[in-house]
């Protein structure tokens, strides 16, 4: 199903020019993978980057459409895109979610179905870097859920342009880009796109966001300062990063327990002294080290609890040990923070008892 809206005249299509900047960083890949909805945005990005790849020297260029089986439309808006593709002169795959679908989560299990196989088909392509239509709409909204959920500096810093996971570069070149510009992009080359229903759905958490957004606007909080907002916080967040990594290896102390398992040990009186966000981010990375594998700390209180319990015994020169991810946190008396992994019988965070 196509969709025709009136153009918004102050909303300019971005032009080659533009795109040509846009995708500078791109320019190094072998092959860039495409994932392609159907949406005006993720069309325009099929239409700007199959014109740029026409350069010399640039990267080939795939697509792939993730059919999750969740509308009975989806099958052929998909050979839409296929469709298009053709046109374009862009290799195209759908990729199917297979299975029984989850009856709550929705949204957050396709996201991760659709992740899961996108990647794997950059993968089949030979590690082709996957290239995503993310728009500043789409980074001001995950400013705001991430805020609402509690995020500390790491998550304000919203999602980034450029990425890697599991080996995979996930490039975001759109990402300053609002998404007005590029349904007049689509339009402006004639590019046909459709509209999922889901997307105005107020069911949905980012979707209610969606909606609050013209009022948070009118009240200064646009789109654009909140993408500022995100990269003036992943700035900080790269420098609060390094620092952490550096502290984590000069503190690091030698396992007095080898052979008994998993043990970080660290000169916490040393690293007590560095600002608090970085003891925080020390203490991540130890629990990183020792924590059964797809255990997390949970949310970002349950971590600043655990340290300035052990802040608070350091200033004491009292011992004390909390349990945190499935591991144990003991401070020793003289100032020696250890990590280990507990027994299977207790999770969460609360004081550790013999």
């Amino acid at each position: 199903m196509s969709e025709t809206l009136q153009p918004d005249p102050v909303s300019k299509p971005v032009s080659s020019v533009e795109a040509g900047l846009l995708f500078e960083g791109l320019s190094p890949e072998a092959r860039l993978l495409a994932a392609v909805s159907g949406g005006p945005d993720s069309i325009a990005l099929l239409g700007l980057l199959a014109e740029w790849a026409k350069g010399p020297g640039r990267p080939a260029i795939h697509a792939a459409t993730v059919d999750h089986g969740l509308r009975p439309e989806a099958a052929a808006e998909a050979e839409d895109v296929a469709a298009l593709c053709r046109r374009l002169g862009v290799p195209h795959r759908t990729l199917r979610w297979e299975g029984a679908k989850p009856a709550s989560g929705v949204q957050a299990e396709a996201r991760r179905a659709r992740y899961a196989l996108l990647a794997a088909e950059a993968r089949r392509l030979g590690g082709a870097a996957l290239v995503t239509a993310h728009t500043l709409d789409d980074q001001a909204e995950t400013v705001l859920m991430r805020l609402a959920h509690g995020s500390g500096p790491s998550g304000l810093g919203g999602m980034r342009a450029r990425a890697e996971r599991d080996g995979l570069v996930l490039a975001r070149p759109l990402l300053g880009i609002a998404k007005a510009r590029l349904v007049a992009t689509a339009q402006a080359r004639g590019l046909p796109f459709i509209r999922d229903p889901s997307n105005a759905d107020e069911r949905f958490e980012r979707v209610r966001w969606r909606a609050a957004m013209p009022l948070l606007a009118q009240r200064g909080l646009t789109a654009e300062r909140l993408g500022r907002l995100a990269e003036r916080m992943a700035r900080l967040d790269a420098v609060a990063d390094r620092r952490a990594g550096e502290a984590f290896a000069g503190l690091r102390l030698p396992d007095d327990h080898e052979g008994e398992g998993e043990e970080v040990r660290l000169d916490f009186s040393r690293l007590a002294e560095e600002p608090e966000e970085v003891v925080l981010r020390v203490l991540a990375l130890a629990l990183e080290a020792v924590a059964p594998p797809g255990d997390g700390y949970g949310r970002l209180e349950r971590l600043e609890d655990c340290l300035h319990a052990l802040l608070a015994a350091e200033r004491s020169r009292l011992a004390t040990r909390r349990t945190l991810s499935g591991c144990i946190v003991a401070l020793a008396g003289d100032g020696v923070l250890s990590l280990r992994r507990e027994g299977a019988r207790r999770r969460g965070v609360h004081p550790a008892t013999s």
